[in-house]
């Protein structure tokens, strides 16, 4: 481009001077230029920031809302199960130990405390004959750990109320109603403790293992449980009458051989006993009571059957 210069002359003319480009119009073009950049980047910046604040906010509150789906702690005396949403289902030959571990956000943890825990439990069954015994019962258990993937694929987190109770439940009402129920309420040759170890057996192949399943009452109807306390008391008290029989024969049984055993004696001592020997046996005895402080005097000579005469005795 060229710069066109008027300069002023007579009659009002003038003459126009063709000069080359001006080197400082080109420095303030490259000025205007940049400043235009700074007013569009200036612009720009203003208006995504509004939208950079809100990106960051939604990240933000998306990490946090799955925070807990993505960062899962096992605590002690747990054990985890993992369904993964597009791998297979439920992980069932691996269980997850206690700690920390990472998952991607669509998949889910279960968590199963493995520890020893006790369900009370409270049922009515009837007996052979008809009549109802209320059971309550105390029941130890925990998950087999291996077993906790299958336990959580094929039962749930519920499995105390799917499988255990009404496990136990079952085989007590299978066995307790071919029984009488004085024999129940006994504990008749254990029949009571075999049908809860036949309980423990059958509920534990479930993958869950039972420790223990104990009665806490066994509960009649008012009124047979007073006929069988009367019954018992009656039983007892036969029971101590025929131990004093079998006392008082087993006195006369000794009485009899003691007595047997003083006739042998004598027998034995009569058939070598003569007047010498008994006169012998009077020496010592008096030999001894002469010995003894309640002897003050002693004359040896002919008295009856020929052995001395002891004075003043006490």
């Amino acid at each position: 481009m060229y710069a066109f210069k008027t300069i002023a002359g007579g009659a009002g003319g003038g003459t126009v001077d063709p000069a080359g480009p001006a080197p400082h119009d080109t420095d303030g073009r490259a000025r205007r230029l940049a400043a235009q950049v700074r007013r569009g980047v200036r612009r720009t910046a203003e208006s995504l920031l509004p939208v950079a604040l809100i990106t960051v906010l939604v990240v933000g509150l998306a990490l946090i809302y799955l925070f807990n789906h993505i960062v899962i702690v096992i605590r002690s005396g747990e054990a985890g199960a993992l369904y993964r949403l597009f791998y297979g289902g439920t992980q069932t030959d691996y269980v997850y130990p206690e700690g920390i571990h990472i998952l991607w956000p669509w998949n889910k943890m279960h968590i199963y405390n493995t520890r020893v825990q006790t369900v009370l439990h409270e049922f009515k069954v009837l007996t052979n004959k008809g009549l109802p015994i209320e059971l309550k019962l105390a029941i130890r258990y925990h998950p087999e750990y291996e077993m906790v993937g299958l336990l959580h694929q094929r039962v749930g987190p519920n499995y105390v109320n799917t499988i255990v109770v009404p496990q136990i439940e079952s085989v007590l009402r299978r066995n307790i109603g071919r029984r009488d129920p004085e024999d129940i309420y006994t504990n008749k040759e254990g029949i009571l403790t075999d049908i809860i170890v036949r309980a423990i057996e059958e509920a534990g192949q479930k993958f869950v293992y039972i420790d223990d399943i104990i009665i806490r009452s066994v509960t009649l109807p008012e009124a047979v449980k007073l006929a069988i306390d009367e019954k018992l008391v009656y039983q007892q008290q036969w029971q101590a009458y025929e131990f004093r029989l079998a006392r008082e024969t087993q006195e006369a049984e000794r009485k009899r051989i003691e007595a047997q055993g003083i006739r042998d004696y004598q027998a034995t001592i009569a058939e070598t006993l003569d007047e010498k020997v008994l006169q012998w046996q009077g020496i010592q005895a008096t030999v001894s009571l002469s010995e003894s402080e309640n002897s003050k005097v002693v004359v040896i000579g002919s008295g009856e059957n020929g052995l001395p005469i002891i004075l003043g005795g006490q």
